[in-house]
């Protein structure tokens, strides 16, 4: 079953199970879009079927990582999470 909060869409399980491995939950996921510093890249390993993206943003003093993708003129999330790599990415200069 899908979840909706303003532009932001997701599947409640999958919330779910990103909240038991990466304790997480996607309202704070979305939080993330709001950092004026945030930086978007491609997923180059897993856009096959539709273009696939991080969005990487401070989220209460801590950098995070939300996967998504955009469907039907919605943010849909996937996944989110606290890597290294979103930090490291984060840190960096923009060229």
């Amino acid at each position: 079953m899908d979840r909706h909060i303003g532009s932001f869409v997701w599947d409640a399980k999958k919330e779910a199970a990103n909240v038991q491995k990466h304790r997480v939950d996607f309202v704070t996921a979305a939080r993330a879009f709001k950092d004026p510093h945030r930086k978007i890249y491609t997923d180059e390993k897993h856009g096959e079927k539709e273009e696939r993206l991080f969005c990487i943003g401070k989220v209460a003093g801590k950098i995070m990582t939300v996967r998504f993708t955009y469907r039907e003129g919605m943010i849909r999330i996937y996944g989110a999470g606290y890597w290294r790599q979103g930090r490291y990415h984060y840190e960096q200069a923009d060229s």
